[in-house]
């Protein structure tokens, strides 16, 4: 179905009126768990104020939306993209075994496991981070890592380069936690071409979105909930 869709986005560094004819598909945004699940459709994204990226490869990693300008995202060496073999099936879903049984800040398991393991384009509800105790118990003075809820393995550390209240701010204004590039342990986590983010384990994230300050992360907190590894 085709759409001509007028786009205005001004922020910071970002600003461009453009009409572009775009290819879409409609489809449903029904999540197949709810409460608990939601999908990113289009419109989300839309309104997050940035616009699925069609086109990226490691040495232009363009930040296209639908070929209407760059900001600080073009402008970067990440994220780093990942293989496509990375999310293969495993004994477990997408990954070798199932999620922790004891995660972090009262995670729901079963969602985890779900997100985590068995989806590639769903996530946990918009918000669903602050129903759980992470604001009650994280540090409002140091930096807090985000472990791998199935290997354990860190995989986020932050806030760096800004402080609690501004991560979040900004984690609220999206609906999940939010996450910018130096906030990243790329050791772990890669990108797909379609902006899915993935631990190199096969564990699912959440999807890069970038705004005109850069690549921003929004990711399940189920899926950071991990302990570390031992």
């Amino acid at each position: 179905r085709l759409l001509k869709v007028s786009i205005e986005e001004s922020d910071c560094m970002l600003t461009f009126k453009r009409s572009a004819v775009l290819a879409m598909v409609v489809g449903s945004a029904t999540a197949f768990a709810p409460p608990l699940f939601t999908r990113l459709n289009s419109a989300q994204r839309f309104n997050n104020g940035a616009v699925k990226n069609l086109i990226r490869s490691p040495a232009t990693r363009t930040f296209a939306l639908f070929g209407l300008g760059e900001n600080k995202a073009s402008q970067s060496m990440y994220p780093i993209v990942g293989d496509e073999a990375i999310m293969d099936q495993k004994s477990h879903g997408t990954t070798e075994k199932p999620v922790q049984k004891d995660l972090r800040w009262d995670c729901d398991v079963s969602t985890a496991d779900r997100i985590c393991c068995f989806n590639r384009h769903y996530a946990e509800f918009a918000g669903y981070w602050e129903t759980t105790s992470f604001l009650k118990e994280a540090p409002r003075d140091e930096e807090i890592t985000f472990y791998d809820s199935v290997t354990g393995k860190p995989l986020f550390i932050g806030p760096r380069g800004r402080t609690f209240e501004e991560f979040v701010k900004e984690s609220k204004s999206h609906g999940w936690p939010s996450f910018r590039d130096e906030e990243v342990v790329w050791e772990n986590v890669r990108c797909m071409r379609d902006g899915e983010a993935v631990s190199v384990d096969g564990t699912h994230l959440g999807h890069n979105l970038p705004d005109g300050k850069g690549n921003r992360y929004c990711i399940n907190l189920v899926s950071v909930a991990g302990n570390p590894e031992a």
